[in-house]
């Protein structure tokens, strides 16, 4: 998503939760993936976790053990961006691993 000064984190949902809240475990990460539901660069944040390999928190709505899944059964994608944005195709990949 196209933001003034190109920074989509300054349209994400969470942009005031503390980290504390995103890098939760159990339960807590369901809370924090909820948030993610509604937010409007959900994509972005999504590639940049699975692009950058992120091995903590919940970015895009996907846990790190579901970033980690992922990235083991699709080792061939160069970009993520380009798989996930046409059509909103990140959805199938997280309920296929949820």
């Amino acid at each position: 998503m196209d933001t003034p000064g190109g920074d989509w984190r300054l349209q994400a949902a969470c942009r005031d939760e503390s980290a504390d809240h995103l890098h939760a475990r159990g339960a807590e990460q369901r809370k924090a993936k909820l948030l993610c539901l509604t937010c409007p660069v959900r994509t972005d944040c999504l590639v940049e976790a699975l692009d950058n390999r992120i091995g903590f928190g919940v970015w895009g709505g996907m846990t790190e053990r579901e970033r980690r899944a992922l990235l083991r059964r699709r080792p061939d994608v160069v970009s993520w961006r380009e798989l996930l944005e046409p059509d909103r195709a990140w959805e199938y990949y997280v309920v296929e691993i949820s």
